[in-house]
């Protein structure tokens, strides 16, 4: 029973990337085999399912940290570091209206 617990997780961590579909069919032959029961064929095919969904998720964080560590490492801009042009075009009218303040008051200052 133990050696089949151990090949159902090490199914469980090859299979990952497999459809449903694929899982059901390396169930089947493991049945016909009479390596698993018909009864916890169902059971084990909803297991990797779930298994395969944590892994895949699990994955995907792993990746994005080390993308971004590895971003952070070599300083590179990331897309919410950069400015638009819409934030560029505020940032000028925004200067450019402080600066004809600042006229205004030295030309009533004159």
């Amino acid at each position: 029973m133990l050696n089949l617990l151990e090949r159902t997780m090490n199914l469980g961590f090859g299979l990952f990337a497999y459809s449903r579909e694929k899982i059901e069919t390396v169930v089947d032959e493991l049945v016909n085999k009479g390596e698993v029961s018909r009864n916890d064929a169902q059971k084990l095919v909803s297991e990797l399912v779930i298994k395969g969904k944590e892994q895949r998720e699990e994955l995907k964080k792993l990746i994005k940290d080390e993308v971004k560590e590895s971003l952070d490492y070599v300083n590179i801009a990331r897309k919410e570091d950069l400015l638009t042009k819409d934030d560029i075009k505020n940032i000028v009218r925004e200067q450019l209206i402080q600066g004809l303040g600042q006229n205004q008051k030295s030309n009533n200052q004159d």
